[in-house]
């Protein structure tokens, strides 16, 4: 599975682009990311499976899309 990366979150990975074995869900897959990085644990950040913002435990498989963004700022 591969999850991508965004801004200040690539130096906590080392990469924008990591791959970990497939899990059924969201907080699955949290909790394998926050153990490999631990940093992570402490650190603002929303996923996204298939280019939308998930608030709660979704379903997920090898074919969608997963990313991980930094808060945004505008103006």
């Amino acid at each position: 599975m591969e999850i991508i990366v965004f801004g200040q979150l690539t130096d906590i990975t080392g990469s924008a682009s990591l791959q970990v074995e497939a899990t059924a869900d969201t907080d699955t897959l949290l909790r394998t990311l926050q153990r490999r990085y631990p940093q992570l644990t402490s650190s603002k950040y929303v996923v996204a499976v298939n280019k939308k913002i998930i608030t709660a435990n979704t379903a997920v498989s090898d074919a969608d899309t997963i990313a991980l963004l930094p808060p945004f700022s505008g103006g």
